[in-house]
């Protein structure tokens, strides 16, 4: 990673593959690393009712709470969005998305 820090962190169907828990926390210590003091995080995952497979790989699924959890207290929680994500294939995917700023 670089040596400066980011603003903003934005992640859109990363997070739910990384189903081995040492694969999570490597990638929760690189935005606590990357992202500045105030800095806002926005991660989109499936939702609980999405599906259990992305490209024949297994995912994590997460409740708004979970995943804010994941990330921890550090985090605080401004918002939180559904999305029925349709798919160049016509299927649709259940999304959650939560937004949060890292606190001083």
């Amino acid at each position: 990673m670089p040596t400066h820090r980011f603003d903003l962190w934005h992640d859109r169907a990363v997070f739910h593959v990384l189903t081995d828990p040492a694969d999570r926390d490597r990638y929760l210590q690189t935005v606590e690393h990357a992202v500045k003091p105030g800095g806002f995080v926005i991660v989109g995952t499936f939702a609980e009712d999405g599906p259990d497979h992305c490209s024949g790989l297994p995912v994590q699924r997460y409740s708004a709470q979970a995943l804010h959890n994941t990330f921890g207290v550090q985090y605080e929680l401004l918002g939180q969005a559904k999305e029925d994500h349709r798919t160049p294939f016509g299927t649709v995917q259940k999304f959650i998305y939560c937004y949060c700023r890292k606190v001083n």
